[in-house]
């Protein structure tokens, strides 16, 4: 019904009420004309946004027409009035831009990773067509199965769909030449790798397939990372020699900063040069698995294409060398794309952290807004006066977006200062997640992400602002109003952004709440043994000296000796690697299968496999791992004598369920030699305390010598006689190289890195949102105060006491903040089940959670009310009322 009709119907009304006596006429007209009053107050409501959908169409219309000098013209001058006016407010201009600059600079930040990881393409010519060949055996639960030198001749000459295939594994040898041992980690590839990834050097060459041929002069190419770190970026590194091996190196050139994957590595050498890739025994056997190996599609050739192309050669091996692929196995092979194996690690995690950064920017971006309507009861007076004076609605509606505008360019700037701040720290987080960590770099696309979010998220929340103040000017205007007042449509948009705010700051201290609990279970995580007071180091032999056993038992021996008689010193044991290594946690295990005496192997069945551990007597007092029964290892557990092992009570329950297995025996070489259990001690998380402890066997370091660490239990600080470990391993042998000098409880805490970084991030996304939304509802309630000043001091008058006031003020805010937490908590239970792969012993819908963040914020939030509210109480009704 338009006004015309409202105004003819109201005068019908008037002649027909005439019939009826007069006082019904009086009580029942009073009541209508209220409804009619109300009709037309709605009517031109709706009528108020129609013309401002109409206005806008009208600015954009008329913005496009303007030529580019009469554009840029107006545009300055807006620019100008807008900084002047940030001037003149300098509260509001701190608060607005300070709350954007962090959800904008929070955004960027996460979004230079994402684009660094996520969207950048590989850094090799035609990387999309570059892809990870597996083997795999499901039937065991083995995904990643590694490959012999005559699988790999197989799959090179019978496949049709990749146009060459390379070969790639990790050692780990001693570099000398350059004063002190060193341990380097070590790629062994294929003559022709870094071509096949059209990688150049910086200096010098790559591998030639002369490099390759046996015999040929051995040569290096160091890695970059290693060429600035260990050779200080020598510009004449070219043609400098390292003994390694027992054998003279050459380096023959440095690779760029690209990523190295599935490794990083130090150096790099050809498969000629590796004394275990070149022996006779792993050129000959199949079953000698290592390496891994990369392929590029053919042009033309699908990714589908490309894996039936190796499933058939998979069923063909099968039938042709059973013995080496189970029938029962579940034997195959596929691709997978190298784009995705670099980074779906660090996907999940990247993607939770962008919801989260985007959340944060939510609540500032809503915020702000209702700084602006705030703002806006403030000059409704001057837009009115200069609406007076000629400026028409467009016009003043496109000052107000400007003005957002600049708003959102300075915070931006600010945001992208914060983000390259916290650049470190995220490179560092994500080096743990994928090898393209070092691509990440605050460049041209990240800030033009910085600019186009600035300025969305300002002229979008402006130009909200500036519809709901227009709605209220247009009224005023219609009306003349000399008093400023707030309009229904304001107090609406200012509901909806306060219920915002509140929602997705619940979802975030929930977020955040969960990890926190997770970390704290993992921290409370048994591993087993026992850290404290544990020093541990890396060693690493000269295997071109220490070529027999007898040598690396000597070596053992006798720097045993020397550590156990130092000073402080409770114990110590040498062992091929220790609990949380973080070698063995890049390796993963040292699994081999083995078959237990009286149970043959099944048919189509494969035999059960286990780590293996090699120990020297002391290992279990050193590291504090419980024996549970039987014995551990004694001196007299010699080469010569029966071969033992410790098991620990996953491997007891796994095989042997209800039977006793000390004195059982078991062998690794299909009978030949048999191991007799005689211990077993409590299981211990080897590889990472969120993860099951595995099967473990343990063998004597004098009949397994296998030197991999030294770990030392002191009865003081553990890093006091790290210096004297050394110099005993110096005085033994000065070229066995050592690295990872750290404590056990060290070694522990390193493991936990990665979610607490995440943890923390969360949390402090967390912390920003809740201090931005309890902020944005108290400046909010103390303009509402200020306005109603009036308001308040009548009801003081009337008799209404502090109490009164102070439940009212409070109650209209806790209303909104009530209902944006049961939103909240409804969108949370949906959202969370995203975290379920980051949480440990937590579900995602933890109740104890939700309430915990509830109550965070409804505290809060309750504050940020009260002061306002305790403001309110303290009016006085006199002044109130001469207050307008």
């Amino acid at each position: 019904m338009n006004l015309k009709d409202q105004s003819l119907s109201s005068r019908i009304f008037r002649l027909l009420l005439r019939i009826f006596p007069s006082d019904f006429r009086e009580d029942f007209g009073n009541e209508m004309e209220e409804v009619f009053r109300e009709q037309r107050v709605e009517t031109e409501h709706a009528a108020g946004k129609i013309g401002l959908l109409r206005l806008w169409g009208e600015t954009i219309v008329g913005m496009l027409r303007t030529g580019p000098r009469e554009h840029l013209a107006m545009l300055r001058q807006d620019v100008n009035y807008a900084f002047r006016m940030m001037r003149k407010n300098p509260g509001f201009t701190i608060i607005a831009i300070l709350a954007l600059a962090l959800g904008i600079g929070a955004n960027t930040a996460i979004y230079s990773v994402i684009h660094g990881i996520l969207l950048k393409p590989l850094p090799y010519p035609e990387g999309d067509r570059l892809v990870v060949i597996r083997q795999q055996a499901l039937a065991a639960g083995l995904q990643d199965v590694t490959f012999s030198v005559p699988e790999i001749a197989d799959y090179r000459s019978r496949n049709h769909t990749h146009s060459g295939l390379v070969e790639y594994h990790t050692m780990i040898f001693t570099l000398l030449g350059r004063g002190e041992a060193q341990r380097v980690r070590t790629g062994v590839v294929s003559a022709g790798f870094f071509d096949f990834f059209g990688v150049q050097p910086i200096l010098g060459r790559t591998f030639r397939p002369s490099d390759e041929e046996p015999g040929a002069p051995p040569v290096l190419v160091l890695s970059y990372e290693y060429w600035k770190r260990s050779q200080g970026g020598d510009p004449d590194i070219v043609g400098k020699t390292f003994e390694m091996n027992d054998m003279v190196h050459s380096v023959v050139g440095v690779l760029p900063p690209v990523p190295q994957y599935p490794n990083d590595n130090d150096v790099y050498m050809p498969t000629s040069a590796c004394p275990f890739r070149s022996s006779a025994q792993t050129k000959t056997n199949r079953d000698t698995r290592l390496m891994r190996v990369f392929g590029r599609l053919k042009p033309g050739v699908t990714l589908e294409q490309s894996k039936a192309d190796l499933k058939t050669i998979a069923f063909q091996l099968q039938k042709e060398y059973p013995k080496s692929y189970p029938s029962g196995s579940g034997y195959g092979a596929v691709s997978i794309p190298l784009q995705k194996e670099l980074t779906h690690q660090a996907r999940p995690t990247l993607l939770v952290l962008l919801g989260a950064a985007g959340f944060v920017l939510l609540i500032a971006c809503a915020n702000v807004a209702n700084l602006i309507l705030a703002r806006m009861a403030r000059r409704e007076r001057e837009l009115m006066i200069r609406s007076t004076l000629g400026a028409n609605m467009s016009r003043l509606l496109r000052q107000l977006v400007t003005e957002s505008a600049v708003l959102g360019v300075l915070a931006g700037a600010l945001g992208l200062l914060f983000a390259s701040g916290s650049l470190k720290l995220l490179v560092e987080f994500a080096s743990r997640l994928t090898p393209r960590a070092r691509e990440i770099h605050i460049d041209g696309p990240v800030m033009l992400f910085t600019l186009v979010a600035a300025l969305a998220t300002s002229i979008i929340f402006g130009s909200v602002s500036s519809v709901c103040a227009g709605e209220d000017l247009s009224t005023g205007l219609k009306e003349g109003s000399n008093q400023t007042t707030i309009g229904k449509g304001r107090k609406r948009a200012r509901n909806v952004l306060i219920v915002s705010q509140v929602a997705f700051s619940v979802m975030l201290l929930i977020g955040a709440g969960l990890m926190i609990r997770s970390l704290i279970k993992l921290q409370q995580v048994d591993p087993g043994f026992v850290g404290q007071r544990v020093l541990t180091m890396r060693l690493h032999l000269n295997w071109s000296k220490y070529n027999t056993a007898q040598q690396s038992r000597e070596f053992a021996q006798r720097l045993l000796q020397k550590v156990q008689n130092q000073p402080g010193v409770v114990s110590a044991a040498i062992s091929s690697s220790f609990p949380l290594d973080p070698e063995s946690r890049i390796v993963g295990p040292n699994t081999s299968r083995f078959q237990i005496e009286g149970r043959p192997t099944q048919d189509g069945k494969l035999d059960p496999q286990t780590n293996i551990r090699s120990t020297s007597p002391d290992y279990f007092r050193t590291l504090g791992i419980r024996m549970l029964k039987g014995r551990t290892f004694l001196e007299g557990d010699k080469e010569q004598a029966v071969q033992v092992a410790v098991i620990n009570n996953s491997l007891a329950r796994h095989q042997w369920k209800d039977e006793d297995p000390i004195g059982k025996r078991v062998s690794f070489d299909e009978g030949k030699t048999w191991i007799t259990v005689v211990g077993i001690v409590g299981d211990v998380k080897e590889f990472g305390l969120d993860k099951e402890a595995g099967d473990e066997l343990y063998v004597p370091l004098e009949q397994y010598v296998a030197v991999g660490s030294l770990e030392v239990r002191t009865s003081g600080n553990p890093l006091s006689v790290a210096n004297q470990a050394r110099r005993a391993v110096r005085e033994i042998d000065p070229e066995t190289a050592i690295s990872n000098v750290e404590t056990l409880e060290q070694a522990r805490s390193d493991t936990l890195n990665s979610p607490r970084v995440m943890t923390n991030l969360l949390g402090l996304f967390a912390v920003l949102a809740l201090v931005i939304a309890a902020s944005g509802i108290g400046g909010i309630l103390a303009l509402s105060v200020n306005q109603r000043v009036h308001e308040i001091g009548i009801r003081m008058a009337m008799g209404a006491k502090t109490y009164d006031v102070l439940r009212m003020v409070v109650g209209q805010g806790m209303m909104l903040v009530l209902l944006g937490v049961a939103l909240g908590l409804g969108g949370a239970v949906v959202l969370t089940r995203l975290l379920g792969a980051f949480l440990f012993e937590v579900t995602p819908t933890d109740p104890v959670t939700f309430l915990g963040a509830a109550l965070v914020l409804l505290l809060a939030s309750l504050a940020a009310c009260y002061f306002p509210a305790r403001r309110a109480t303290r009016i006085d009704p006199l002044e109130a009322l001469r207050y307008e």
